[in-house]
């Protein structure tokens, strides 16, 4: 039997409402941008749409612009790894601002990974609100 063609559709990108983990609703988009003003608790990433891949291993990672740890060093990009749930699933990628605003300004990229090859991907610009 010949294996089904895998499908990966963006269903939506920009600013989206406060995302629960332990929900399994996703976050509703409330405005479709790139532009993401750096104000804390503002939810920005994309929703994408994945058939025909259950049980597959689903890489994700943000590359924010230089967030800072404790000792003021920059962290590494957040990453990991999912397993594709169903046949028709939908998967949410995103985060959020919060205090110290100044080192989450900039672009942050996002990317999407399935067998090593690039899925989906969108980069935010989030800017200062203090001019």
């Amino acid at each position: 039997m010949a294996k089904r063609r895998r499908e990966v559709r963006m269903r939506t990108f920009g600013i989206h409402s406060k995302w629960d983990s332990t929900s399994k609703d996703l976050p509703r988009l409330v405005e479709p941008t790139t532009q993401v003003p750096a104000q804390v608790d503002i939810e920005f990433g994309f929703v994408v749409n994945i058939k025909n891949a259950k049980n597959c291993e689903l890489e994700f990672c943000i590359d924010h612009p230089g967030i800072l740890d404790d000792q003021g060093k920059r962290r590494p990009p957040f990453d990991g790894t999912v397993y594709v749930k169903s046949n028709d699933w939908n998967f949410y990628l995103g985060d959020t601002v919060w205090e110290p605003i100044d080192d989450k300004v900039g672009t942050w990229r996002m990317w999407l990974e399935l067998d090593s090859e690039v899925i989906a991907e969108k980069s935010f610009e989030v800017f200062s609100t203090n001019d």
